[in-house]
Parts: C-alpha cells; structure tokens; sequence
C-alpha cells in the first residue's frame, strides 16, 4: 500500500513514506502562502517517479487547503513548469 503524503507542521514538511525511506519538501510558511524551499528523495526510492509523486501529492494538499506556494526549490520550479495544472498555485509577484 502507498504512503500517505503528511504535513509534519513541527518539522516544517510535507513527507512521504516508503519502505526504503522518507521523501520531504521542506518550507517556510508567510500567511497562506509556502515556500517550498527544498526537495529530497532518498537514493533507494530515486528513479521510477517517486519525486514526481511527492511533489504533485505536496501541491495537491496544498491546492485544497486554499494555499499558494513560491517554489523556491529548482526541482519543484521545474514541476510546475512542466505542470501547467499547477501554474495557479503560485504566487505573483
């Protein structure tokens, strides 16, 4: 069965358990708005689209509660390039 994504608020992430390990986005938070600052997959789950899970799973979670992002970090940048669908979340300048 798959992980269930959690926003562990105490640590300041969204994480995404597996057996072989924990995939988090770290942020920061300003009002209703994340920063997501950084995105780590742990070498035993690289490769097969876990990354992708993680991050599209993040925005989902975050889409629902009303939320905006500033994704600072290059590898969800780069997502949401690639995710029009996801193109609203983020915040104007």
């Amino acid at each position: 069965m798959p992980g269930t994504l959690v926003d562990n608020t105490a640590n300041h992430r969204f994480e995404l358990a597996e057996p072989g390990g924990t995939a988090f986005v770290d942020y920061r938070r300003s009002g209703s708005t994340l920063i997501l600052v950084h995105a780590e997959v742990p070498a035993s789950l690289r490769g097969g689209g876990f990354g992708a899970r993680l991050v599209r799973e993040t925005l989902e979670l975050i889409r629902s509660r009303g939320e905006t992002i500033v994704p600072a970090c290059p590898y969800v940048r780069s997502f949401v390039d690639r995710h029009q669908e996801f193109a609203d979340l983020v915040r104007a300048p």
